[in-house]
């Protein structure tokens, strides 16, 4: 049985275009897929999240370094936003709550 090929959907900015980003994806076999130049609608969700990710959080701290970071970021994600943050586009449940009911 084949898998279906990852792809990661991006902008198109330096971070993502850089020669070993493409090298690393490439690495991984993934596919690279990008929204037009300047138009962030093709990734609004993804946007979206990623503004309340810094409003509610990132911006709260000065990291010393890219761990202290990794760190902080990856705690918000798993033991706040998906467990304990309830989103009213999801009926007030948490993302952990809805994929239960969901499944």
């Amino acid at each position: 049985m084949q898998q279906n090929p990852v792809i990661l959907h991006s902008d198109q900015g330096s971070q993502y275009t850089s020669l070993e980003y493409e090298e690393l994806l490439k690495y991984y076999g993934m596919t690279h897929s990008f929204s037009r130049r300047g138009y962030p609608y093709h990734n609004a969700s993804l946007e979206s999240w990623h503004g309340h990710l810094k409003r509610e959080w990132v911006y709260q701290f000065k990291y010393k370094n890219f761990e202290e970071a990794y760190q902080s970021i990856f705690w918000y994600i798993e033991a706040f936003y998906n467990s304990k943050r309830i989103h009213q586009s999801l009926g007030y449940l948490t993302p952990n709550q809805f994929e239960k009911v969901s499944a």
